[in-house]
């Protein structure tokens, strides 16, 4: 028996996962919630408004907007939407739906208002065990996965055979995957880059050069390690065990340096608008696309709260995005306390 792969979203790092299962020779069923990219994507195969030059044998797909139906056909969900609409995308689902299957975020962010890591939300809402929650994550552009450049992949799972099965459907000749059991250190870290790459547009954006990115860079890594330790001892405080390990897994720096220095990072792209002085609405409107270090900057600054780390950085990035606080004036401060 095949397996039955469910992938949720239709964004570009969605349509980037079907075209390596699909090459891979995979049977997908794909939820799209626009009913005009759907008859797009079967009668032109490809997705028209995401990665348009990967083009789908239709064979491979089964494609709905029944979401329902389409979390019953699979065993293996993919969630693949922006953070900040996972909620209202599963809340027309039963508490049970998820019961017997394998959830797998591909989501590089925490659950705005509840400041949640997806699988605490998933076990909140619909009772999903950890050891059926997988993540993705590492340095991997949709774009050089559309144009077959060499990437790789993380997975990470307590259950370490399902975790090896699950990164054995997406190996092929463009895609290496990595796999490990560091659940939460490898979310928490794909959360707080897109904050610092987030910072990194907006130091582009204030003209500043490739000497202050580096250095800028390494702070965001030595704040990134601050407050992993400071959660890891927060959360043993009150009993839970949230082990973080390898601070130089490519899930950690590679994906932070690719996202601080890539012309492919969206949250770059948004923050250079932010310093070149646009406000946060218009670049929005402008990137047409969803910036997840723009939230995320909120939840960390809200769980910092109570876990007490020292995070300049993400503390001025926060402070810019939320708080109209003037970039240069932000940046001047700043430059003063990097080492």
């Amino acid at each position: 028996m095949g397996h039955h792969t469910g992938i949720i979203g239709s964004g570009s790092w969605a349509t980037a996962i079907a075209k390596i299962l699909t090459d891979n020779n995979q049977h997908i069923h794909w939820w799209i919630r626009s009913e005009e990219t759907i008859r797009h994507l079967q009668s032109r195969h490809h997705n028209k408004h995401y990665l348009t030059s990967v083009y789908f044998d239709n064979r491979l797909l089964q494609v709905n907007n029944d979401l329902a139906a389409v979390v019953q056909a699979s065993d293996t969900l993919i969630l693949a939407v922006p953070s900040a609409f996972l909620r209202q995308v599963l809340e027309t689902l039963p508490a049970d739906a998820f019961s017997a299957k394998k959830v797998v975020s591909a989501i590089k962010g925490l659950v705005p208002g509840t400041n949640q890591l997806i699988n605490d939300y998933l076990a909140d809402r619909f009772n999903l065990p950890v050891e059926n929650y997988f993540t993705i994550t590492g340095p991997c552009h949709a774009e050089e996965v559309a144009n077959e450049k060499l990437s790789y992949l993380t997975f990470s799972g307590l259950d370490a055979d399902g975790t090896e099965e699950l990164a054995a459907r997406f190996n092929n000749s463009y895609l290496q995957t990595i796999v490990n059991k560091d659940l939460y250190g490898v979310q928490f870290a794909s959360v707080l880059k897109n904050i610092y790459a987030l910072g990194a547009g907006i130091a582009h954006g204030l003209e500043y050069g490739d000497n202050f990115l580096s250095v800028f860079i390494t702070n965001c890594f030595r704040e990134m390690q601050e407050f992993l330790e400071k959660y890891e001892q927060f959360q043993a405080g009150h009993g839970k065990e949230a082990v973080v390990h390898n601070y130089n897994a490519s899930a950690y720096l590679g994906d932070l340096l690719v996202t601080c220095y890539s012309l492919h990072s969206r949250n770059r792209t948004f923050g250079n608008m932010i310093g070149k002085g646009y406000s946060v609405k218009a670049a929005q409107l402008e990137l047409n696309m969803i910036a997840e270090g723009y939230y995320a900057s909120r939840c960390i600054f809200e769980i910092n709260q109570e876990i007490g780390a020292y995070m300049p950085i993400a503390q001025k990035i926060y402070s810019i995005l939320w708080e109209h606080l003037h970039t240069e004036e932000a940046f001047l401060e700043m430059e003063k306390g990097l080492v």
